[in-house]
C-alpha cells in the first residue's frame, strides 16, 4: 500500500477547520494529508472498512471480499454480540472492531481506502458524509439516504470530491437490464415513453400491524447493543425493541423507506437514468390501504403516481405509477397480453395478464416493454411483436463486472462506477418524495428548480428534518 502519512483525528480536523473557516472550502482529505483514495496501483487491493456487518451488510461484505479486489481492515456495528453479525466477525477476525464509526475513523482513517455502509436507512447519511469528507470511496446500500435533504447533501459532497468512487447498492444496475436498456435507448428502440407502471407485491414485515401499532414498543436493551449509536441523527429517538433491531426498522417512517424505498431502486433505476426522468412536478397518493392512524407504520398497500415533465424531443411527459401490497398489482393493458385462439370458432381474444410479483411495464407510442426486477432484462410484448423484431434488436455486452467488483475497480481507477451518487442520488430523491406521499396522502406539488414542495407545509418540513442534538456536524460538512 502507499506510504501512510501522519494521522489527524476527525475531531482535530473539525476543530481546526472551524477555527480557520475552512469547513466548507478545503476538501478534508487534503487537509488530513490522506491520499489513499487516489494512491492505489491497479495491482493493489482496496483496504475496506464496513459499517453495518449483519444481514444485508454481511451479504455485501461477502461478495465484495469474494471479488478478490479488497482487504477487510475494519468492522463496525452497533451490535457486535448479535447473532446476525457473528459470521462477518468470524470471517474477518483480523479486522479491528468498533461500535461507533466516528471512533473507527479517529483510530484508523489513514488505513482505510473505501467504506461499505449497510446500516438501516436512517443512518446512511452521517457515516457517508464523514467517509467522503475524509477522502474515502463509499458503497452505500439503497436507498442512498432517508430524507430528500440528506440525499441532496450527499450529491453535493460527491460532486465536490469528484476523485472518489461512489456507488449505491442497487445491484441490478450492473446486470443485463442496465446494459440492455442503455443499448436499446441509444439505438432508439426505447423512446417516447409516456407511461410506466412499477410494482412489488410480496408480503412485507409490517403488513397487518396497521392501527394496532399506536406507539413505539419498548423492551430491555440486550447486552452489547450501542443503542445511542443506532439512533444516529433521528431527531426523536425511541426505545429499543425487536420491532426495530435488527431487522424490522424498514417498517417505520422514522427509520426505513418502506416497500417503495426498498424495491424501487431495483425496479425503476434504469428507467430513471436512461429516460432522464429527473424530478416529478407532482406526486399523488392515489390509494393507501391499512393506514396506521398514529402515523408510524407504512401502509399495507399503496398506489403512488409521479408526473414527470417533458425532457427532450423523444422524452415526452411521463406518468410513473407505483403499486405495492400483496393484492395491489397493476394490469398489463389487454391488447398487449398474449392472444388466445378459440379452437372451435377461431376467435382471437386476449388472456389474463401475467406479471411477476415485482417488475415494470413501459408504454411508448409504438412499443410496450415488460421487465422484472434487479438485472432482469426487458421483453417486448406481446411475444409476436418481439419475434418480428428480435433479429434487428441491438446487442449488448454480456460479460461485465458485477456491481461490487465494479465499485472496487472504480476505487482503483480501472472502471467507472455505474450507480454513482450523481445517478443514484436523484433516483433516491424520487423515493424520498414517494415516501412523503405515502405518509401524508393527497397531492403534492413539487418545484423542480427550487426543490421544494409548494402546497403542503407538513410535507415540506419532511423534505429536510433537522437532526437531533449532537449530530449537526455532519450536516455542516
Amino acid at each position: 500500500m502507499p506510504h501512510k502519512k501522519p494521522h489527524t483525528s476527525r475531531r482535530d480536523f473539525l476543530k481546526s477547520s472551524a477555527a480557520f473557516g475552512a469547513l466548507t472550502i478545503l476538501p478534508s482529505y487534503i487537509a488530513l494529508g490522506n491520499q489513499s483514495s487516489t494512491g492505489l496501483a491497479p495491482s493493489e487491493k482496496v483496504n475496506l472498512a464496513v459499517i453495518g456487518i449483519g444481514n444485508q451488510g454481511g451479504n455485501d461484505l461477502r461478495t465484495l471480499f469474494a471479488s478478490g479486489h479488497c482487504n477487510v481492515v475494519a468492522l463496525c456495528d452497533v451490535d457486535l454480540k448479535g447473532k446476525h453479525t457473528q459470521a462477518s466477525l468470524l470471517a474477518h477476525a483480523h479486522a479491528r472492531t468498533f461500535t461507533d464509526f466516528r471512533k473507527m475513523f479517529d483510530a484508523m482513517a489513514d488505513e482505510i481506502d473505501a467504506v461499505l455502509i449497510a446500516t438501516p436507512d436512517h443512518s446512511h447519511f452521517a457515516a457517508t458524509m464523514l467517509a467522503m469528507s475524509l477522502g474515502k470511496h463509499v458503497y452505500v446500500e439503497k436507498p442512498l439516504a432517508h430524507t430528500f435533504g440528506q440525499t441532496e447533501r450527499l450529491i453535493r459532497m460527491a460532486a465536490k470530491h469528484s476523485n472518489l468512487a461512489t456507488q449505491m447498492g442497487n445491484q441490478g444496475h450492473s446486470g443485463a437490464n442496465y446494459f440492455q436498456f442503455k443499448a436499446w435507448r441509444e439505438a432508439g428502440i426505447i423512446k417516447d415513453i409516456t407511461r410506466i407502471t412499477a410494482h412489488m407485491n410480496k408480503p412485507r414485515r409490517w403488513h397487518g400491524w396497521g392501527s394496532s401499532t399506536t406507539a413505539y414498543p419498548s423492551e430491555p436493551l440486550p447486552d452489547g447493543v450501542n443503542w445511542e449509536q443506532w439512533m444516529d441523527t433521528v431527531a426523536q429517538p425511541h426505545p429499543y425493541s425487536k420491532r426495530l433491531h435488527p431487522a424490522e426498522w424498514r417498517s417505520w417512517y422514522d427509520y426505513g423507506s418502506g416497500c417503495f424505498g426498498d424495491w424501487g431502486p431495483h425496479i425503476l433505476d434504469t428507467c430513471h437514468e436512461f429516460l432522464e426522468l429527473g424530478m416529478p412536478t407532482k406526486v399523488t397518493a392515489v390509494d393507501r390501504v391499512g393506514i396506521n392512524h398514529s402515523d408510524l407504520i407504512y401502509p399495507d398497500a399503496s398506489t403512488i403516481r409521479f408526473d414527470f415533465p417533458e425532457r427532450g424531443p423523444d422524452l415526452p411527459a411521463c406518468e410513473v405509477t407505483w403499486f405495492d401490497g400483496v393484492n395491489n398489482k397493476p394490469q398489463l393493458e389487454t391488447e398487449y397480453s398474449e392472444p388466445i385462439t378459440n379452437s372451435e370458432t377461431g376467435e382471437v381474444t386476449h388472456g389474463p395478464t401475467t406479471l411477476n410479483r415485482a417488475g415494470k411495464v413501459l408504454y411508448s407510442k409504438e412499443l410496450v416493454f415488460q421487465g422484472g426486477t434487479h438485472a432482469s432484462p426487458l421483453t417486448i410484448v406481446p411475444k409476436a411483436k418481439y419475434m418480428d423484431m428480435r433479429k434487428s434488436l441491438p446487442k449488448f455486452p454480456q460479460k461485465n463486472s458485477n456491481h461490487y467488483a465494479n465499485f472496487l475497480l472504480a476505487c482503483k481507477g480501472e472502471e467507472e462506477a455505474r450507480s454513482p451518487f450523481s445517478v443514484s442520488g436523484p433516483l433516491t430523491q424520487v423515493f424520498n418524495l414517494g415516501v412523503i406521499s405515502q405518509r401524508i396522502g393527497g397531492e403534492l406539488e413539487f418545484d423542480i428548480n427550487k426543490k421544494q414542495i409548494t402546497n403542503n407545509k407538513v410535507a415540506l418540513a419532511l423534505l429536510d428534518p433537522a437532526p437531533r442534538k449532537g449530530w449537526e456536524e455532519f450536516y455542516a460538512l
